[in-house]
C-alpha cells in the first residue's frame, strides 16, 4: 500500500489527540488504532503501526514514572514475563485471522473497551486483604491473558489492568500505577516485535505518529482539567461512531 500524505494528514493530527486524552484520563488508544483505519490503513498492519506509535508513547511516560514509582518487583518481575509471553501470543493470533473477522471483533471490542474506560468508579479496591502469593497469582495471571489482548488488539490495556492490580488483587493505588506502566510497555514491545519480524509495521508512518503521540502526552499533561472524562467522551464516541461506519462500509 502507498502512504501518501493524506494518510499522515488523518494519522498524525488523531494520535495527537489521543495522546492528549491519554494523559488526561486514559483511553488513548480508543482514538489512536481507529485514526490508522480511518486513514485507509489495512487492518493487520493499522493494529501493528499503532502498536510502534503506542510502544513509543508508552516507553517515554513509564520513564518518567519510575522516578516516583513504588513498584513491588518481586510480583511484577513474573508478571513481565507472562506479559511477554502472552503478547507475542496474541500479536501471532492477530496475524493470522482474516481482515474481515479481526474488523468483525473490532466492531465488538472497542465499544466495550470504551465503556470500561470511560466508566466513573472504575478503580475501585475491593477491600479484601489479599495474601502477597495470591496477590502474586492473580497479578501473573491478569498480565497474561491482558498481555494477550494487547497482541490482539491494544486499547485499554493498561487500564485492565490497573482493574485487576486494585479491585482484584487489592494492590495499593501508587503501587498498581507504577506496576501496570512497567507490565503494559513488556507486552506492548513484545506486540511490536512480533509485528516487525513479520513486515506489517509502517515504519515511517509509525515513528512520525510516535512524534505526535509523545507530543500530545506532553501537552495534555501539562493542562489542569477537573472533569477530565467529560472532555474524552465524547471525543472518543465520536470517533468510535466514524470507525464503526468505516468497518461496515468497508467489509468485503
Amino acid at each position: 500500500m502507498e502512504i501518501n500524505a493524506i494518510t499522515f494528514l488523518i494519522v498524525c493530527p488523531m494520535v495527537f489527540l489521543a495522546g492528549f486524552v491519554d494523559s488526561i484520563g486514559g483511553g488513548g488508544g480508543l482514538i489512536s488504532l481507529p485514526a490508522y483505519f480511518i486513514a485507509g490503513i489495512p487492518m493487520h498492519n493499522a493494529i501493528a503501526t499503532n502498536k510502534l506509535s503506542s510502544a513509543t508513547g508508552t516507553t517515554v511516560s513509564t520513564l518518567r514514572y519510575l522516578k516516583h514509582a513504588k513498584i513491588d518487583w518481586g510480583i511484577t518481575l513474573p508478571a513481565i514475563v507472562l506479559s511477554f509471553i502472552g503478547s507475542s501470543f496474541g500479536a501471532r493470533i492477530s496475524l493470522r485471522l482474516n481482515e474481515n473477522i479481526l474488523k468483525g471483533i473490532l466492531l465488538v471490542v472497542l465499544p466495550i473497551v470504551a465503556f470500561f474506560v470511560l466508566k466513573k468508579g472504575t478503580f475501585i479496591n475491593s477491600g479484601k486483604q489479599r495474601s502477597r502469593k495470591a496477590t502474586g497469582i492473580i497479578t501473573m495471571t491478569a498480565a497474561l491473558v491482558i498481555g494477550c489482548y494487547d497482541g490482539l488488539y491494544g486499547p485499554g490495556t493498561g487500564t485492565f489492568i490497573l482493574i485487576a492490580l486494585i479491585s482484584i488483587a487489592g494492590v495499593d493505588a501508587m503501587k498498581a500505577a507504577g506496576m501496570t506502566k512497567v507490565i503494559n510497555l513488556t507486552s506492548n514491545v513484545s506486540a511490536l516485535s512480533a509485528f516487525l519480524l513479520h513486515g506489517q509495521v509502517f515504519i515511517i508512518l509509525g515513528l512520525t505518529a510516535s512524534v505526535f503521540s509523545i507530543a500530545g502526552h506532553y501537552v495534555g499533561s501539562g493542562m489542569v482539567l477537573k472533569n477530565g472524562t467529560k472532555v474524552i467522551k465524547p471525543i472518543v464516541l465520536i470517533v468510535l461512531v466514524v470507525l464503526i461506519v468505516k468497518v461496515i462500509l468497508s467489509f468485503k
